[in-house]
C-alpha cells in the first residue's frame, strides 16, 4: 500500500494542537486568563461519552480550562436552557459545546439557538451559518473546518477544481460546500435524490463523503487521482467483530484515489483540534482580538 496516498489526520491534528498551544500561551500571557470551554453532556450515550472525554482531555493538554456539565437523560428542556443562559453570561467561559444527540424530549434546535453566537464553538447557530455563507468571519463547524485544512495542506490552491460533496447535512455537507466555494472550487452537492450519483461523483477532483452509509463509495465512483475525504464513522460487524469503517470502501478506493483519508485516523482527530482552534478564536474575539487566519497555521 502506498503510504504517500494516505492523509494522516492524526499527524496533522497533533501539529495543529501544538500550534494552538503556542498561540494559546501568547493569548494567556496577553490577557492573563485561560480560554475556557464548557462541555455539556446529557445522558449515557457511549459514543458521546468517548467524544466528550477526548475533548476534555485535549482541552487541558493545550492549556485551556475545561468545564464539564453532565446531566441525566431525564433533564428537562427548561433546565438545560437555563444552564445555557448561565454559561452565556459567564465571562470565564469562552466556548460552549452541547454534545449531540440530545434525548428525544429536548428540542436540539432550541438548545443550540440559545447559545450565544460568539461562544458557539460548534458553529451550528444560525447567525454563524449565515456569516459563513456570506463570507463574514464566523465560528465554523469543526468537522468541515478540519476537512478544509487537510485539503489545503495536501493540495494547496484548489481554484477551479471540481469538488463533489456527498451529503447535505447542516453539520457537514452544507458548511463543507461553503468552504470549498470560498476556496474557489466548483462545487456540486449530491444526496439520496440525485440522479446518476455514481456518474456525478466519478468526475470529482475532490470527493467528500459525509452521508453515514458504510462503504457506500466504491472505486467506480472515484476519478483516478482524485482526493477523497471520508467523513463517515460507521460501526459494523465483520466476522463477529465490531469495527469502524467510513462511507468509502477504503481497500478498493485507495488503488484509484490520488490521496485518501482513512477511517479511523483521518478526519476524526481533526474535529477536536478544530474545536480547540474555535475556542481560542472565540476567546480572542471576546477580548477584541482578530481571529487566527488558517493560512498562518500551515
Amino acid at each position: 500500500m502506498n503510504s504517500s496516498k494516505i492523509i494522516d489526520g492524526k499527524v496533522v491534528a497533533s501539529e495543529l494542537r501544538q500550534k494552538i498551544k503556542t498561540l494559546g500561551s501568547d493569548f494567556i500571557e496577553s490577557v492573563k486568563s485561560k480560554p475556557g470551554l464548557a462541555v455539556v453532556l446529557v445522558g449515557e450515550n457511549p459514543a458521546s461519552q468517548v467524544y466528550v472525554r477526548n475533548k476534555i482531555l485535549q482541552t487541558k493538554e493545550v492549556g485551556f480550562i475545561s468545564y464539564e456539565y453532565k446531566y441525566p437523560e431525564n433533564i428537562s428542556q427548561e433546565e438545560l436552557l437555563n444552564l445555557i443562559k448561565k454559561l452565556n453570561s459567564d465571562l470565564a467561559i469562552n466556548g460552549i459545546l452541547v454534545q449531540l444527540p440530545l434525548p428525544k424530549h429536548i428540542d436540539s434546535v432550541k438548545v443550540l439557538d440559545m447559545i450565544c453566537p460568539s461562544k458557539d464553538v460548534d458553529g451550528f447557530h444560525a447567525i454563524n451559518v449565515g456569516k459563513l455563507w456570506t463570507g463574514l468571519d464566523a465560528l465554523i463547524p469543526c468537522t468541515p473546518l478540519g476537512c478544509s485544512i487537510l485539503i489545503k495542506r495536501e493540495l494547496g490552491d484548489i481554484s477551479g477544481a471540481n469538488a463533489v460533496v456527498i451529503g447535505r447535512s447542516d453539520i457537514v455537507g452544507k458548511p463543507m460546500s461553503s468552504l470549498l466555494l470560498k476556496a474557489n472550487a466548483s462545487v456540486t452537492i449530491v444526496h439520496s435524490k440525485t440522479k446518476d450519483l455514481e456518474s456525478v461523483c466519478s468526475k470529482a477532483d475532490i470527493l467528500v463523503a459525509a452521508v453515514g452509509v458504510p462503504n457506500m463509495v466504491r472505486s467506480s465512483w472515484v476519478k483516478k487521482g482524485a482526493t477523497v475525504i471520508d467523513v463517515g464513522i460507521n460501526r459494523i460487524e465483520v466476522d463477529g467483530k465490531k469495527r469502524l469503517v467510513g462511507d468509502v470502501d477504503y481497500e478498493n478506493v485507495i488503488g484509484v484515489a490520488g490521496k485518501i483519508t482513512p477511517v479511523p485516523g483521518g478526519v476524526g482527530p481533526m474535529t477536536i483540534a478544530c474545536l480547540l482552534l474555535n475556542t481560542l478564536n472565540a476567546a480572542r474575539a471576546q477580548h477584541k482580538m482578530d481571529a487566527i487566519k488558517l493560512d498562518s497555521l500551515f
